[in-house]
């Protein structure tokens, strides 16, 4: 084959077709897998291995799986079965009839599937984004070899998966496991993780059966490192695109937290960031286990919230600090059905929107129990309506803030704006602004025994706001393109 015609090649083929083993990883074959008490059906995140597996190929945009499968292929129909979220095509394969460890069942293999093929280990849980990657990154004349940096578990990392060592890209050596080194000569030293991408025409590789030692895509990417065919991809645990491999409980956890890392949201704000973010990782655990759903979350949130608002009308200070303390818990869960939407793969549309009128019923409801207490306690007596009055003006704001926060975020995704600065500025007022920091002015407010101050804050503040993106979003800075 010519340089062009591998050139031409590349440029048509397309990586949508990925091989997943859920009996073995791909580099040590079957022997280690009775010792491991992880398998396709464990539960990572709220989803099974194998389920996770498939919808991050699928929000990837591959479009076919073919699944080498063993004793737990009834359960693995089961569970994919019926699920409206699977939508890609999955081809199963027994292994009693397409054993790994054979080269004839790459063969076979080969002539199903066409083009580059993604190949994945079985206890392995990786991001969108690296999948995304290595769909991008597919090259025709090179294995394509996904390699992590080591992280603070390297000696079990580097005991358990083969390792490799780089040097300015370039994959130099290939080995079973890390050897007695200095700290110094372990910096071009990476982790092999049980994913590789095979050019088309490379799951061919009965040649290599006379290495009985190693499986045959082992055996195959040792000859292809021997003959300068790989190409390795880098990750590391502290980037979007990361890997963990799953074959215990203790890295199992590893990796649910890799897919809990915080991640800043369009309409969050430093306490949502550094706090609430923070502590709702417990709770969305917790929320996985009992199969909550994201709506069902939402509307927890959002029942707290209503008794935050309920505790507030009380007009007492230890009834202001509890309301205080459950608006607070209503952010902290509020960030929770989120979370359980990304990991299970939940998102919608409609999700998004009853989030946002959640909050804004709460906010409306804690405004207007504010003002209740405040209109008791200090207006009542002397016949003034203005804590009423305020309370009123900060519930209306409420409303035309989501109406103008929905307005500029349609707006941002069909980027109309006269001018990319127009787009960047409602972009940081949206990212600064509408967000849930007031939470903890309002629980300083409360200690104070000041939620009279708090209300006028929030009249002024929540008026303010929705002036200023009706303002920043007014039609002259729209294009009429």
């Amino acid at each position: 084959m010519t340089r062009s015609t591998v050139q031409k090649g590349a440029e048509t083929q397309t990586l949508d077709t990925a091989v997943v083993l859920t009996t073995t990883d791909l580099f040590s074959g079957t022997a280690r897998v009775a010792q491991d008490s992880v398998g396709p059906v464990t539960s990572v995140g709220g989803l099974s291995l194998f389920l996770r597996t498939v919808l991050t190929l699928q929000r990837a945009g591959f479009s076919q799986v073919v699944a080498l499968v063993g004793n737990e292929e009834q359960a693995l129909k089961r569970s994919v079965r019926g699920d409206s979220r699977v939508s890609c095509v999955i081809r199963w394969r027994p292994v009693r009839e397409f054993p790994p460890e054979d080269p004839l069942t790459w063969e076979a293999l080969a002539s199903e599937v066409k083009g580059p093929c993604l190949v994945i280990g079985r206890q392995t849980v990786f991001s969108v984004a690296l999948a995304e990657r290595l769909r991008r990154d597919v090259h025709e004349s090179h294995i394509g070899l996904v390699v992590s940096t080591l992280g603070e578990h390297a000696d079990q990392e580097a005991a358990e998966q083969p390792v490799v060592k780089l040097r300015e890209g370039h994959l130099l050596t290939f080995r079973d496991a890390l050897e007695e080194e200095s700290s110094g000569a372990r910096q071009g030293i990476s982790v092999v993780a049980d994913l590789v991408v095979l050019p088309s025409g490379m799951l061919r590789i009965s040649g290599n059966a006379a290495l009985s030692h190693s499986t045959p895509l082992r055996a195959m990417i040792e000859q292809a490192v021997s003959d300068g065919q790989v190409r390795p991809i880098r990750t590391s645990p502290d980037c979007s695109y990361w890997v963990e491999s799953v074959r215990n409980p203790a890295e199992a956890s590893r990796a649910e937290r890799a897919l809990l890392q915080p991640r800043k949201g369009e309409l969050e704000g430093f306490v949502d960031t550094y706090f609430n973010r923070k502590v709702s990782g417990a709770l969305t655990r917790l929320f996985l286990k009992a199969g909550l759903s994201p709506n069902a979350i939402t509307a927890l949130s959002m029942l707290i919230g209503l008794l935050a608002a309920g505790s507030f009308a009380l007009g007492s200070y230890g009834a202001g600090v509890l309301g205080a303390i459950l608006f607070q818990l209503s952010a902290i869960i509020d960030c929770c059905d989120g979370e359980v939407a990304r990991l299970t793969f939940r998102e919608s549309q409609f999700g998004e929107q009853l989030d946002i009128t959640a909050d804004n019923i709460v906010h409306a409801a804690i405004f207007a129990g504010i003002a209740w207490a405040v209109y008791f306690k200090d207006g009542a007596g002397s016949g003034s309506w203005l804590p009423l009055a305020l309370g009123g003006a900060a519930m209306l704001a409420v409303g035309l803030s989501q109406w103008q926060v929905i307005r500029a975020k349609a707006l941002q995704e069909k980027k109309v704006w006269s001018h990319p600065a127009q787009g960047a500025r409602v972009k940081f007022i949206l990212n600064n602004m509408a967000t849930r920091d007031f939470s903890v002015l309002l629980l300083l407010f409360a200690l104070v025994d000041k939620l009279n101050w708090f209300l006028w804050l929030a009249a002024i503040g929540s008026n303010l706001f929705w002036l200023m993106m009706a303002w920043v979003t007014r039609p002259s800075t729209i294009s009429r393109a």
